[in-house]
């Protein structure tokens, strides 16, 4: 089976999502990264790895920024973001669940929406690609 690139007249749908998840993802990660003490006392988790989660997010929100400007998306590495971004879902509601990260309950509440829009993400990239396959 022949790998298929996306090129970009076919995939304004999909590189809007993927930029969006991107400029939100940095965001987030950013916040975390450079308030983690402030953040960490509202949502309840301790800097330390406030700080770890908000490297990862600013790094994951890069790459997939740079997948975004691509002239051509390719469909495997979206297909890495989607996988990703559900494991991240399952894992925030996971953590919630099960106590993790000590949550207030304002930051179990943020965790929850936060999985949401992280899911919401990962819908809006199936659609993306399934729109660009069948242009």
């Amino acid at each position: 089976m022949t790998a298929v690139t996306v090129t970009a007249d076919k995939a304004k749908f999909l590189r809007l999502a993927l930029a969006a998840d991107a400029v939100v993802t940095g965001g987030n990660g950013l916040v975390y990264l450079a308030f983690a003490g402030p953040v960490g006392d509202l949502l309840g988790p301790d800097a330390t790895p406030l700080r770890g989660i908000g490297v990862f997010l600013l790094v994951y929100g890069a790459a997939v920024g740079l997948l975004a400007s691509r002239r051509a998306i390719s469909p495997a590495a979206t297909k890495a973001v989607i996988a990703l971004n559900v494991i991240w879902t399952l894992g925030s509601v996971a953590a919630v669940v099960t106590g993790a990260l000590d949550f207030t309950t304002a930051g179990a509440i943020w965790a929850i929406a936060q999985a949401l829009a992280v899911a919401g993400f990962a819908e809006l990239q199936i659609m993306g690609l399934r729109k660009a396959r069948n242009q």
